[in-house]
């Protein structure tokens, strides 16, 4: 039987309906706009190239396409088979953690006083693949926010993809910029299981620089939920440029000056006291260990999961058949082939008296 990791997302299929109504939709605005010009049939023969098959062909090929590659995302999985079972069922002891990654345009700057230092997003990036590297049992959920927040990835103990969802992180994934990490906080808070005897904590990593809400009251009602929350400051105090390419750096639209973006600390430990967590700065080598010992401290608890063996995963056998599909329908022409022009596959030929 075939599963799938992602179930959620094979609602894109629905894609597939919205395509044909688009290409319906576009033949019959081609057919009521050459009536403007004449007869059909009489138009028809000054246009000796146009195929009326070949565009229905290509129409399939892309639906084809686009059905294989959303199956891709999905992850499908063989969970049993003529010899075994590929998926099992194991009872595991941890914890769950809500991670929330500060995504504005301040996470470009330099995580040091170099403007050209690594950015701070990049060294986030760094910091988590690290710490879920740590996590054996534990379930992991992803946040990322800046004006807004939005789940990137609901809580899961599939590391590998907490680590594909994580790499793929840019600022543009939030189009409202600001730092609302209350809002994250809220969404974090809400998107554990219901289960009382397990441990929760949720990690916020950011510059600090809260300027949407009350992010030090969120945590205190997190705190009081049993939530605990940590915080990881990226930055410096001296602060660092906000790059936008090709060497020039954001400004200020009322001064015009170049913005300077710094480390909050103050902010950031004031929201991990409150939360009843740890405040480290990225920059610490002990900051990885000094957040996952607070992490030990959370009461854990068993939860049954379900682990796949690496021959589970079909997305490869669909990824072969999106290739050859793909390169199918790079030869496939919306005009007619010459060689089949001398024959007629859907005229009756005329009897000869």
């Amino acid at each position: 039987m075939i599963t799938f990791a992602y179930p959620h997302l094979l609602y894109l299929l629905l894609l597939l309906p919205v395509v044909a109504g688009l290409f319906l939709w576009s033949r019959y605005s081609r057919k009521r706009k050459l009536r403007q010009f004449g007869n059909p049939e009489v138009i028809e023969h000054l246009m000796p190239e146009v195929s009326k098959y070949m565009p229905w062909v290509k129409l399939t090929m892309s639906l084809l396409i686009i059905a294989t590659l959303v199956i891709i995302i999905a992850r499908p999985r063989a969970t049993g088979g003529l010899e075994q079972d590929t998926a099992e069922s194991e009872t595991s002891s941890g914890v769950e953690v809500m991670i929330c990654l500060d995504v504005s345009n301040s996470m470009l700057a330099s995580s040091t006083d170099d403007n050209g230092g690594i950015s701070r997003l990049q060294r986030a990036k760094h910091i988590l693949e690290k710490l879920i590297d740590k996590m054996s049992n534990d379930k992991v959920g992803l946040i990322v926010f800046a004006g807004d927040a939005y789940t990137q990835l609901p809580i899961t103990s599939d590391y590998i993809s907490a680590k594909m969802f994580l790499n793929g992180i840019t600022t543009d994934m939030v189009p409202t910029q600001g730092t609302a990490i209350g809002a994250a906080l809220e969404m974090a808070m809400n998107s554990f299981t219901p289960t009382d005897d397990m441990g929760k904590a949720i990690i916020v990593i950011t510059d600090g620089e809260n300027f949407e809400d009350n992010a030090i009251e969120i945590a205190k009602r997190a705190a009081g939920a049993g939530i605990q929350v940590d915080v990881i400051g990226l930055g410096t105090s001296k602060g660092a440029k906000i790059p936008i390419g090709k060497g020039q750096y954001m400004l200020n639209p009322m001064t015009g000056e170049e913005v300077v973006t710094r480390l909050d600390e103050t902010t950031a430990s004031e929201i991990a006291a409150a939360g009843d967590g740890v405040y480290v700065n990225g920059a610490s080598n002990s900051a990885i260990t000094a957040v996952d010992n607070k992490m030990d401290e959370l009461k854990q608890a068993e939860f049954e999961r379900k682990s796949f063996s690496p021959q589970s995963e079909q997305f490869p056998v669909v990824a072969i058949i999106a290739l050859i599909l793909l390169l199918i329908d790079s030869f496939v022409v919306t005009r007619k082939i010459s060689w089949l022009k001398k024959y007629r596959f859907f005229t009756k030929e005329e009897v000869k008296k």
